[in-house]
């Protein structure tokens, strides 16, 4: 369902909020930091400085303000204070953000140290997979073309795309309709319309596309145990194309 302007406005500001936690993010050192130490500094700049809410925080029983998906974790990963980062990780921190009623969702995927060149090559070609995606929005396109946009441009890296997670509609609630894959078949799906608001955050594997969810009922891992990357932005469809809106300090518009 489409948004009007007003509300358009109030996830934007959430989303420029969220961008500023990430703005936070960017400037630390993560090298023997625990997951759980950012955690808790996300959540102490949501609440205190930013006066704002965690949405993640309780959401389907969810107890903490953001995932932390290290390496091999694909996605959901809990955060803990005796996982410790270190040089040559990469972790994902996935978070949601509700201010004035509405919520905006974003991921990065950081690396920590020194890290390989094929998890750097991986990272890089996570992000530019979901600008492919993001380019492919406009009013009159279609589902399917964000989502063949996104599968074109990692295979032709030799990756992966995870298809048992997606993005979302995204409003007062955290998802909404419609669901948004990240592979397809161009002008399939639902045609794409001003107004809708959703995410887009494809995770992307070094190996074969098969995940599994572990023993604490959230974490998903690679099957094969190799690294796995995500990236995710809010974005809206205007009348003639696409404003993400949650467009962190270090991006440029185009890409």
């Amino acid at each position: 369902m489409s948004k009007l302007p007003g509300e358009i406005a109030l996830l934007a500001e959430s989303g420029r909020l969220l961008a500023e936690v990430f703005g936070h993010l960017d400037r630390l050192d993560f090298i023997g930091m625990s997951t759980m130490q950012v955690n808790d500094l996300v959540e102490r700049l949501i609440v205190d400085q930013l006066r704002a809410r965690p949405a993640s925080k309780g959401q389907y029983g969810f107890a903490y303000s953001l995932n932390s998906s290290r390496n091999n974790v694909v996605c959901h990963g809990v955060p803990s204070t005796t996982e410790i980062m270190r040089s040559g990780d990469i972790v994902n921190f996935d978070i949601t953000l509700e201010k004035n009623g509405y919520i905006a969702d974003s991921s990065k995927t950081y690396l920590v140290g020194e890290v390989s060149p094929q998890a750097e090559r991986l990272v890089q070609v996570t992000y530019e997979a979901m600008w492919q995606g993001i380019k492919a929005v406009r009013p009159g396109a279609r589902l399917g073309d964000i989502g063949h946009a996104i599968e074109t441009h990692a295979r032709q890296h030799g990756y992966s795309v995870v298809r048992e997670y997606c993005g979302h509609g995204i409003g007062r609630e955290m998802h909404e309709p419609p669901q948004v894959l990240h592979w397809g078949k161009p002008q399939t799906g639902q045609v794409l319309r001003e107004g809708m608001v959703f995410t887009i955050e494809p995770m992307l594997n070094q190996g074969r596309q098969g995940v599994r969810t572990e023993d604490d009922g959230w974490t998903v891992v690679t099957l094969d145990g190799q690294l796995s990357a995500q990236f995710e932005h809010t974005v809206a469809v205007t009348a003639d194309g696409v404003r993400v809106l949650t467009l962190r300090p270090d991006e440029n518009v185009v890409h």
